[in-house]
């Protein structure tokens, strides 16, 4: 996964639509949350914070900030035998790494 965009979406005419943030959405594991987050980042920070398409942007990089630290639940949570894996913990706190690249900058 890269951070790169789709041409289509580069083009100074291009309309970021609620459409545009639920494509880059479709991919996200937490191996991908951090490069799909910059990714969404990029392409709704020009909107005004009314817009659709950046309400729900906004919305995912705060999902994919928690899915990025936290993990993603895999397979059934608490079967008989089994101990849940380290990295589901929907509890944990989002961190945070202080530096110049923010989400929205």
């Amino acid at each position: 996964m890269a951070e790169a965009e789709q041409p289509d979406r580069l083009r100074p005419e291009h309309r970021v639509s609620v459409d545009d943030v639920r494509q880059l959405m479709g991919a996200s594991t937490p191996h991908f949350a951090y490069q799909l987050r910059n990714r969404i980042a990029r392409l709704i920070r020009h909107l005004p914070p009314t817009d659709p398409a950046r309400v729900l942007g906004e919305q995912e990089i705060a999902r994919l900030e928690l899915l990025g630290f936290t993990g993603e639940v895999r397979g059934i949570p608490d079967q008989d035998g089994e101990r849940r894996l380290r990295s589901v913990d929907e509890t944990a706190p989002v961190r945070r790494v202080p530096g110049e690249r923010g989400p929205l900058r």
